[in-house]
């Protein structure tokens, strides 16, 4: 809005009297804003409705109409800390006998103390302590078996306690080391005995690198392992031992042969490339790249770099570029040098390679591979034998738990599994507590839970009802109408609160959507349901209206549960749903079921889509509402429109005869100037 300064010449009041010359159609834009926010909150209102009454439909009646939501059957166990019992609509009406004769763990290992170094002196061992610095070697290898899979975790020169507790991880254990109490925990990652995990070492690195990170278990499972390594040093299984070092001569021996392969062609490479390099440098400097003298080729550089920084402005573009050529000519040579240096590294590492293999041979093993396998293995089975001739816990601080499978016995027949949940003959039974007793299982209807069923969808449709009657039946608001934001501001908050709560509680008065939704309803629950050729009602259930002058106020329609507990205005009486319930469920479950389904099928219509009108679960005309309501902004753009161009045409008129007047004083000035000069 422009800002306007008026009334300079007049002296009039200018604002105010257009403000009252526009008051009429300034009252029309306010009318059209009050229409639309009355519509709004008739929109908000509908739309909380519309959300509790799909809840009932979609949900509430949509299980109940299927009479096995009603079906539900209840274990009891005489001993209760001994299982929890869940059924399921298939368990048979029976009683059993449980047992619980073990419950299931899961592989826990708990590390011993990390508090030295290498050397045996004191240290703040961390998360981010390098292995090497607890004395442990590169090339350290360990195996952990889980889960049916074996990995091999190597520790190099940086591998740190967080490294190796990722690799533990990885391997599909759970790992941490807590930095509090500087030990590891290792545990398998499910419950089980066939889910357990073993740590044990490749090789005798591995084993003394177990011992200084606290984790070489001496068991009777990882002893199992290292049995069948300190064996082999027993005559009788010589040839298995034999077998064994040739098996992993010929392994290392494979690799040694494909390492060997890959060095030799990229020998071949590097020397082709190095000799392309001289060629090229002979064909563009003269001269062989081998008889350049670097020192004296820099020096050059230098004296020629200081000549042109002294002669400034006026160096030659000759020394210039003789400069950048000797600078190419160095950097091709140190290029060449560093191509020397690459193929010398090659060369050697396919001799260190090389001195593995048969000379005579290289497809062969040679000594050195040989005499290294041979002591591997010798420490491997030395290591090995420790380990099996160690007491249990002689390590000190080590806690190992093997993971166990749960034990039940059902009816007198065992079930074994790696968790303590299991699911038989549609019971799922989940062991608390290992006991000698023998508990007794009783499975029957729940019968309990076909009244809460009823009970809570009576609760659910008495609110709905309670309120669409509340909404229908709302005093009238004649007089009342949304406030304008000049109104508001002559009201406090509470004042301004309360004249909106009234208008909002009414905006649905004698609504007729509202009705025949409600009436639709409330005539589904008074016909009742046809059960076995017989036509039922609620009250034969015990369940009625209070009646029109014992209700309360708007809660005329709503249903009662004689003898419900939770209700003071029937718990004295007798509860004949129960008894219904107890004597014949059958017939009661397919009287509700019979019921929701009748209230569903309504409920189902009524949220129909009509083109244009309302859309699919809608129980209100939605779109026409938004319709309307966009109207209602179009309407206002108008209206303001038309205010807006009457304003301007005041404030022009006005303008204009400000600027007369100006002139007027301006040529009487004028006047007067002459008169008193004459």
């Amino acid at each position: 809005m422009p800002i306007r300064i008026t009334g300079m010449n007049s002296g009039l009041d200018t604002e105010s009297i257009i403000t009252e010359l526009v008051k009429a159609e300034k009252t029309k834009v306010d009318s059209i804003k009050k229409k639309q926010t009355l519509h709004q909150w008739k929109q908000d209102a509908w739309k909380e409705l519309n959300a509790k009454v799909y809840k009932l439909f979609q949900n509430t009646l949509g299980n109940m109409r299927l009479a096995t939501d009603f079906s539900k059957k209840v274990t009891d166990i005489s001993n209760p800390s001994i299982a929890k019992i869940i059924s399921s609509d298939g368990a048979m009406d029976a009683t059993q006998t449980l047992k619980v004769k073990e419950l299931a763990s899961t592989g826990y290992m708990t590390g011993a103390k990390l508090e030295k170094d290498k050397d045996g002196n004191p240290i703040d061992v961390t998360k981010q302590t390098l292995l090497k610095d607890l004395g442990i070697e590169a090339g350290s290898t360990i195996t952990v078996e889980t889960g049916g899979k074996k990995t091999d975790i190597r520790i190099s020169e940086d591998t740190t306690l967080a490294g190796f507790v990722a690799s533990l991880k990885s391997a599909g254990v759970e790992a941490n080391y807590d930095e509090k109490n500087k030990r590891l925990h290792i545990a398998a990652a499910k419950s089980g005995k066939d889910n357990d995990f073993l740590i044990t070492a490749s090789n005798a690195e591995g084993t003394d690198a177990l011992s200084k990170l606290g984790i070489l278990s001496y068991g009777e499972k990882e002893k199992e392992v290292y049995q069948k390594y300190a064996d082999l040093n027993k005559p009788e299984n010589a040839a298995a031992k034999q077998a064994a070092i040739d098996g992993d001569i010929a392994k290392r021996l494979e690799a040694y042969i494909s390492k060997r392969e890959s060095l030799l062609k990229k020998q071949t490479e590097q020397t082709e490339a190095l000799n392309e390099g001289k060629t090229a440098f002979s064909t563009e400097y003269g001269e062989n790249v081998e008889d350049v003298d670097k020192d004296v080729l820099k020096q050059s550089i230098d004296d020629l770099k200081a000549k042109i920084e002294a002669d400034g402005d006026s160096a030659s573009e000759s020394d210039k570029e003789n400069l950048a050529k000797l600078q190419g000519k160095l950097s091709a040579v140190e290029n060449y040098e560093s191509r020397v240096k690459e193929l010398d590294a090659t060369t050697q590492s396919l001799s260190d390679v090389e001195s593995y293999l048969d000379p005579a041979d290289p497809t062969k093993a040679g000594a050195k591979l040989t005499a290294e396998v041979e002591d591997a293995w010798k420490k491997k089975i030395e290591e090995a034998e420790k380990v099996v001739n160690a007491t249990p816990g002689s390590l000190g601080g080590i806690e190992r738990q093997y993971g166990k499978n749960a034990t039940i016995e059902l009816n007198g027949v065992e079930y074994e599994g790696e968790s303590n949940t299991f699911e038989v003959n549609g019971l799922t039974i989940t062991a608390l507590q290992k006991s000698d007793e023998v508990a007794t299982l009783t499975t029957r209807s729940d019968t309990e839970g076909v009244y809460n069923i009823v009970k809570n969808f009576l609760k659910e449709y008495n609110a709905i009802i309670n309120e669409m009657d509340k909404m229908y039946n709302a005093e009238s608001t004649k007089g009342y109408e949304p406030l304008t934001d000049a109104e508001k501001d002559e009201l406090t908050d509470t004042e301004i609160e309360k004249w909106e709560t009234k208008i909002k509680d009414s905006v649905l008065r004698r609504d007729s959507n509202l009705s025949s939704l409600s009436s639709a309803m409330k005539n589904i629950m008074l016909q009742g349901a046809v059960v076995n050729g017989k036509q039922m009602y609620l009250s034969n259930f015990g369940i009625e209206t209070l009646g029109y002058f014992s209700s309360a106020e708007n809660e005329k329609n709503a249903y009662h549960i004689n003898g419900d507990e939770d209700d003071a205005t029937v718990s004295s009486k007798a509860n004949d749903l129960k008894a219904a319930i107890a004597a014949d469920p059958d017939t009661v479950i397919s009287f509700f079921s019979q019921l929701a389904q009748n209230l569903y099928t309504e409920l189902d219509k009524q949220s129909r889509s009509i083109d244009g009108v309302r859309s699919f679960g809608s129980f209100y005309d939605d779109k026409r509402m938004e319709d309307e309501y966009k109207n209602y902004t179009t309407k206002i753009k108008k209206q303001e429109d038309k205010l807006t161009a009457m304003q301007d045409k005041w404030y022009n008129k006005f303008a204009a005869m400000e600027t007369a007047l100006a002139k007027l004083q301006s040529n009487q000035s004028a006047v007067s100037s002459l008169l008193g000069g004459m």
